[in-house]
Order: C-alpha cells, then structure tokens, then sequence
C-alpha cells in the first residue's frame, strides 16, 4: 500500500483486462438503479467514464426520467475549478453540449452549475468502512470538503478493486457507501 501510484496503475490496467467488463457494467448498473429507488436526493453529481471506469450515467438518466414531473431531479458532471482544485457540477442530459477540459474529459458546455445532494463517485480501488482509492489528485476530497452541507457520497466500481489493507490517509474522506456488481458492499447506514 505504500506506492499508491504503482497500485493506482496496476489497477487501472487491471480494470481494463476484465475479460467480461460489459457484463460486469450491466450486473453494477442494476445494483445502481435498485440502489437509487430508496434515495431521497434530487440532485446527483456524477463523472465522465474514462480508463475503463463504469459508466453511471443510463441508471441515472432513468432514475431522472423516474420522476413524477420529470423536472425535479438533476444529474451533474464535474467541471474543475482550477483556482481551488476542487470540482463545480454542471447540470449534464443526454444530448447536452459538450466540450473537453484541460485533462481532455468531456464536461457540459455552458449548463447552469447546482450543488448535489448525492456524489457517485468513481472508485480506481476500494478498502474497508467506505475507503476509496482514486487518481490521486485530490479534487473529489477537497470538493467533499467544501461542500456545506456535505453530499452523501456512494463509490462506484469493480469487485476487483477491493484493497483489504487499504489504510485512509489524512486528507481521505470515506465515503457513505460503495457499489460494485456483487452489490452494496459497504453502506455506513446499513
């Protein structure tokens, strides 16, 4: 556990050789959708997939659909606010104009910004009591940090990644519960 970048890199690589990924994705996308159906939040930031990440956003999109007025819930992407190396989320719908940002990723183009009440985060590596492993830049612990009052947050990937000797380190911010296509594997309310 001591070279985080080495593990971040080997699991990264490891998340890309899953030989049956696409089932993997479908089995976590269902544990997602069944997840949401007890949430109270209306607003949820999320991610652009990259390197192999799940993609959260068709569970989302029809946890907004769900909605009796089809209006009162959000979806949002992160967009980076360089001056405080934290995240902004900007309302994100299929179809949303989109551009890249300084790491290439696409974010919403000139979508109104909204502070989520729910984060699904992505999860490069998981340990135990909600600890996440991710890129290693920081931003998703600063923007956790920020945020009043704090989102919930629910970390999102592969059964792969789970780290049993995952130790948090000072700046970690566990998260409140994690998903993976085995199921909720850690739920801080459950």
């Amino acid at each position: 556990m001591k070279d985080r970048a080495a593990l971040r890199h080997k699991l990264i690589q490891d998340r890309l050789n899953l030989p049956h990924r696409l089932e993997l994705a479908e089995q976590l996308q269902s544990v997602l959708r069944v997840w949401l159906v007890r949430r109270p939040e209306l607003t949820i930031g999320a991610y652009w997939p990259i390197k192999g990440e799940f993609d959260p956003l068709p569970a989302l999109y029809r946890w907004s659909e769900a909605a009796p007025d089809r209006q009162s819930r959000k979806i949002g992407l992160p967009v980076v606010d360089k001056e405080h190396g934290t995240l902004r989320f900007h309302v994100w719908y299929p179809g949303c104009p989109m551009e890249e940002d300084a790491y290439g990723i696409p974010k919403p183009k000139d979508t109104a910004t909204f502070e989520p009440q729910l984060l699904i985060v992505p999860c490069v590596g998981y340990g135990p009591f909600g600890l996440r492993l991710g890129y290693g830049g920081g931003f998703m612990d600063r923007t956790l940090a920020e945020l009043q009052p704090r989102p919930a947050t629910a970390g999102v990937g592969y059964a792969h990644g789970f780290l049993p000797m995952l130790k948090a380190e000072p700046h970690d911010v566990p998260l409140d519960a994690v998903l993976t296509e085995e199921g909720v594997v850690w739920d801080r309310e459950g």
